[in-house]
């Protein structure tokens, strides 16, 4: 079974609830989400730093949910404006459960997004 990461940055403030809410409505069974700071696109010029906040979600998932996913995190995210955000898709060569020491394929119990 084929794994991938995706890596999304997007707005905290008024995006990261509707990105959870849509990505459990397409039964994503998981995800890690980090709050930080930062600036690209969009500089908040109004604090000496330029940094804005920002959630960075990370998804393990199957290839075959990739696109479907992708799609639910760029549609919910997506205000128009600089500073939407950005969604990496990166390939994993093996996952592991820390618990069982197992390697996850998808038929031992250790399941993907």
């Amino acid at each position: 079974m084929e794994w991938k990461k995706i890596v999304a940055i997007i707005r905290t403030e008024d995006k990261l609830g509707d990105v959870e809410t849509r990505l459990k409505k397409i039964h994503v069974r998981g995800i890690s989400v980090t709050r930080g700071k930062g600036y690209g696109e969009y500089a908040n010029f109004f604090r000496s730093d330029w940094s804005a906040a920002h959630a960075r979600l990370e998804i393990y998932c199957r290839l075959a949910r990739t696109e479907e996913i992708v799609d639910a995190i760029m549609d919910a995210a997506q205000t128009g404006l600089p500073g939407d955000g950005i969604v990496a898709v990166i390939p994993v060569e093996k996952v592991y459960r820390i618990r069982t020491r197992t390697q996850g394929n998808g038929d031992n119990g250790l399941q993907p997004a």
